[in-house]
């Protein structure tokens, strides 16, 4: 029994690092970016490196969960584990910008298997009564991974290079490999079925065209103006309208589609997962627009940033907590009810956000915005899968982040175009219709060097803009944000059923 005990503690360890290696990969790069295009060059190539990791992540994602369904979640978890390490390591020799942005693709297709299996492991080996509280400990490493990103990043990058950013991760997964190997014993027996080979290669094709298209609808890129009205971006959401078609006429003749549509017409699977693509939507704005506003507002450095979300992180934490503990005692339609109501009202405050708030302020509405999103790392996971056996756990799983991704993706890049555009309007304003160009990017414009070298009244000029902007986009925000509220009032009243004791488990650990 001790023994037993020691192997579950180990497969946990082993999870646990995989989760945070692929959750925090893209915010820890994010804060090297700017040291790794100014000694690889390529800025024009810039957009890709990110997106090449998250449209591989996208697209693999519901493809390693229905392949763990039919072969075994073990070998793929490793599987995913030793791509995304070989990845790793291969992005930090890069010596161009396209030699990277091919490296963070291998990457993402290693980070694609991590996320999903490792949380659907933990639904096969821990009884109903201990799921919540480990899916609440694996919810909160997830809100952990956004703020600890960006802080780590920033500090190997500075002290280290940025090729450590990458090789950081080696260390860790051959620990993650070893735990897994030598404590994991997977006892479930799974049936060889046909793979549905068309589904994966009309979802991946979809997921790049339409991520490629917000990428770069509107942007620069180079010498290359992409407007939303140029043959490339109309031809790559046509293909991902054709292809998405395609997709889902594959999915309904399929014999073991990729997704399965069915399992949509289970009412709580259905209200789970699209809340989890609004509250994927949102939570992603305030990751990127909070910082942007106490750096350009309050004037902070950027190597910093990391701290700056801490309190959204400790809320998020407790939030995890919270809801994992709750589910063995309540329904998940009542204990996400606190949450989506803290989440909107989290949003509701950060459109106050002015030059003249306190910063005590914004860290309250952080922390009670962390607090309402913390709940759907852990909960939502659980009631998604709620109603599966172990033969479709991975699949429910892996759809379930998949559409929290999506939501992520489609966030960050509409509420990117928002902010944008508001803080141009806003701009011209205050400057009577000048040219106001070189304020344009905030990041650099207001670093604490720049802002020493721009007068009093400009700079006052320019982070009233910039506040009233990012107000006015946490505004648009909070339509995903009700959204999400919407769906958790539709769930149905299911609670967590915890069988006798004398019931066996059905899978060791």
């Amino acid at each position: 029994m001790h023994s037993k005990e020691s192997n579950m503690k180990l497969v946990v360890a082993g999870l646990l690092l995989g989760i945070l290696m692929s959750a925090m990969d893209n915010t820890i790069v994010a804060a090297a970016m700017g040291t790794i295009v100014a000694d690889l060059g390529g800025v024009d190539k810039l957009v890709w490196v990110t997106s090449a990791y998250m449209v591989m992540v996208m697209a693999g994602t519901p493809i390693f969960g229905k392949l763990s369904d039919m072969y075994g979640r073990k070998r793929f978890f490793l599987f995913g584990l030793i791509v995304f390490l070989v990845g790793s390591a291969l992005c930090g020799t890069s010596t161009t910008l396209t030699q990277l942005i091919i490296y963070r693709a291998i990457q993402g297709v290693g980070g694609g298997a991590l996320m999903p299996i490792a949380f659907t492991i933990i639904f096969d080996i821990f009884p109903p009564e201990k799921r919540g509280k480990m899916t609440g400990l694996f919810g909160a490493v997830f809100g952990i991974s956004s703020v600890l990103g960006p802080l780590l990043g920033a500090y190997i990058t500075d002290y280290m290079g940025w090729e450590w950013v990458f090789y950081i991760n080696l260390p860790l997964g051959v620990v993650a490999f070893f735990l897994i190997v030598a404590a994991y014993k997977e006892s479930v027996i799974h049936s060889k079925q046909r793979i549905d080979w068309g589904g994966a290669f009309t979802l991946v094709g979809a997921v790049i065209c339409l991520m490629f298209g917000l990428e770069l609808g509107g942007q620069t890129v180079g010498h290359h103006e992409y407007a939303w009205s140029s043959p490339e971006i109309l031809s790559l959401f046509a293909g991902f309208a054709i292809l998405l078609i395609a997709f889902l006429l594959i999915e309904r003749k399929a014999a073991e589609p990729v997704i399965s549509f069915d399992m949509f017409r289970n009412r709580l699977f259905a209200t789970s997962a699209i809340a989890a693509l609004f509250y994927g939507a949102t939570f992603i704005v305030a990751t990127v627009y909070i910082p942007i506003f106490v750096q350009g507002v309050f004037g902070g450095s950027a190597t910093n940033s990391g701290l700056i979300l801490m309190p959204m992180m400790i809320g998020s934490v407790i939030g995890s907590q919270t809801g994992g503990i709750l589910t063995s005692r309540t329904s998940f339609r009542n204990i996400m009810l606190i949450s989506a109501v803290c989440f909107v009202a989290g949003v509701a405050t950060l459109t106050q956000l002015d030059p003249d708030i306190s910063r005590l302020l914004v860290n309250v509405f952080m922390a009670l915005l962390g607090f309402g999103v913390g709940f759907s790392f852990s909960v939502l996971n659980m009631s998604a899968v709620h109603h599966f056996d172990i033969r479709q756990r991975g699949s429910a799983t892996s759809t379930s982040t998949f559409t929290r991704s999506l939501g992520m993706t489609l966030g960050i890049t509409i509420f990117g175009i928002i902010q944008r555009n508001s803080f141009s309007s806003q701009l011209k304003d205050a400057f009577g219709g000048a040219d106001t160009s070189s304020f344009s990017d905030t990041r650099s414009a207001l670093t604490p060097e720049a802002r020493a070298k721009i007068p009093a009244a400009v700079l006052e000029k320019i982070t009233s803009s910039l506040s009233t902007s990012i107000a006015h986009t946490f505004m648009w925000a909070l339509i995903p944000a009700v959204a999400a509220l919407v769906f958790v009032l539709l769930m149905p009243g299911d609670r967590l059923k915890i069988p006798a004791k004398t019931e066996p488990s059905r899978s060791r650990g």
